[in-house]
């Protein structure tokens, strides 16, 4: 199994970078006993400026063949997020490959978007796209937890 991140854009080095290490690196080590591999993250940029069509090869690039399609869409289900872990541990049971798929500013090409096993939300509200990475992580983290059985996320 394989866990991945394909996000449009660089990340520079910053504090959201440095959280993304971190939230990531705690699921690398909770996540070992729980069948959970390390998460990846693939960047992928279009020097041309296409947008969604032109990014949309980038990003299928970057998906494992056979792959859970989860993408982060404003248009998506908000799961809480016992309810996210239990999507990753259906996937993981399933022996699936997960991709979380990140969009570039104009969002997702509908093609693409059409073939996600799961779109998710965080809100109604637009976020910048290195927000979303982190958020994504530490939910990716908190997942981890909640099925390890932690007390890191209280009901």
């Amino acid at each position: 199994m394989r866990m991945v991140i394909a996000a449009v854009g660089r990340l520079r080095q910053g504090p959201e970078a440095k959280l993304i290490d971190d939230y990531l690196d705690r699921h690398a080590k909770a996540g070992r006993a729980l069948g959970l591999p390390p998460v990846t993250i693939t960047e992928v940029e279009d020097k041309r400026g296409g947008g969604m069509a032109s990014e949309a090869p980038l990003l299928q690039r970057a998906i494992p063949e056979g792959a859970a399609l989860v993408i982060m869409d404003e248009r998506g289900q908000m799961l809480s997020s016992p309810e996210f872990a239990q999507r990753i541990a259906d996937f993981r049971d399933q022996a699936r490959d997960i991709a979380f798929v990140i969009g570039g500013a104009d969002g997702i090409d509908p093609e693409l978007r059409a073939r996600a096993d799961l779109a998710i939300s965080f809100g109604r509200m637009v976020w910048p796209h290195m927000l979303v990475r982190v958020m994504l992580t530490e939910q990716i983290y908190r997942a981890t937890t909640i099925l390890a059985g932690s007390p890191y996320h209280r009901v």
